[in-house]
């Protein structure tokens, strides 16, 4: 039995400025916005490459604004994902190089981070 994780939940202040900022500024696809009652909003949005979506909205989780920090992403190149974070105008972290990968972070609006990592060649 296969137990895949598809959508990852981001607690936001403001539904439209995370959705400029994850859908135009990072360049993630947004899948979709749909408004059911003036108190339930649904957007959801995939990161290029990714079989995991997130989602945020209203009325759809009970955790503080900001909160979400554990969400890693698998890049290829790590100094060209802060490149092109830093074009978009997303405030990204210098490259860390651990022996273990590079790392590249950035937050969202509210606080939600992010950490990119190059895995490193294995041989």
């Amino acid at each position: 039995m296969d137990f895949k994780i598809e959508l990852v939940f981001v607690p936001v202040s403001d539904v439209d400025r995370a959705k400029h900022f994850y859908g135009d500024q990072l360049g993630w696809n947004v899948d979709y916005d749909h408004t059911v009652t003036e108190d339930l909003r649904f957007v959801q949005i995939t990161p290029p490459g990714s079989a995991c979506s997130i989602a945020f909205g209203r009325g759809l989780i009970d955790m503080p604004v900001g909160s979400q920090r554990s969400v890693q992403l698998v890049i290829d190149d790590a100094d060209a994902a802060r490149d092109l974070l830093r074009s978009n105008g997303v405030d990204a972290s210098d490259v860390d190089d651990q022996a273990w990968g590079r790392f590249v972070t950035f937050s969202d609006p509210d606080g939600n981070r992010w950490t990119l990592q190059q895995i490193p060649a294995r041989s």
